[in-house]
């Protein structure tokens, strides 16, 4: 997921998430600290990748995808990231409530939740996760070398720093 169309000639990190981790929630200040740094010059890319454990991510994984559509998906991500245990309490409504907050569309989310008409992207994603070796989040791939931050996220931006740093000089 990336809310702006970046430049196709940027590095790419990939970010396996799912919005009921803590982990990732843990990771979201990383994630800032990095688009405050590289700006458009390295494309930050949500991939979703619900875990069985947690009851609501895949609907929210659904639902991220639904406020990509309406332009807000990182802001989207961030705001149900930082209250996983709301999400835990309360699944769906919850969801389509912190839309709402966002100005989105909720009746389009709900709409959305129910017709399932992003489940493909979300299951896609998982498939590719899962053939890469993905076995929790989250887990960044950038250059083609996979970070696993499920385990921590001590040394993770620096590493993710500099893979990108090298990819961005080799560019010239």
């Amino acid at each position: 997921m990336n809310d702006s169309p970046a430049p196709t000639d940027v590095p790419v990190l990939d970010i396996w998430c799912e919005l009921q981790c803590s982990d990732c929630r843990s990771a979201l200040d990383d994630l800032r600290a990095l688009r405050a740094r590289y700006g458009d010059r390295l494309e930050l890319r949500l991939r979703h990748f619900p875990l069985e454990k947690h009851k609501h991510a895949f609907a929210a994984a659904q639902a991220a995808e639904e406020a990509l559509e309406q332009g807000k998906g990182w802001e989207y991500v961030e705001a149900v990231l930082g209250r996983v245990e709301e999400l835990d309490r309360r699944g769906e409504p919850f969801l389509v409530e912190v839309a709402g907050e966002l100005g989105l569309d909720a009746e389009e989310f709900d709409t959305a939740l129910v017709d399932g008409r992003h489940i493909l992207i979300v299951d896609a994603d998982q498939a590719e996760g899962k053939a890469i070796g993905v076995t929790g989040t989250p887990t960044y791939v950038i250059g083609g070398e996979r970070l696993d931050g499920g385990k921590s996220q001590e040394g993770l931006r620096e590493r993710v720093e500099q893979i990108a740093d090298q990819l961005l000089t080799a560019q010239g």
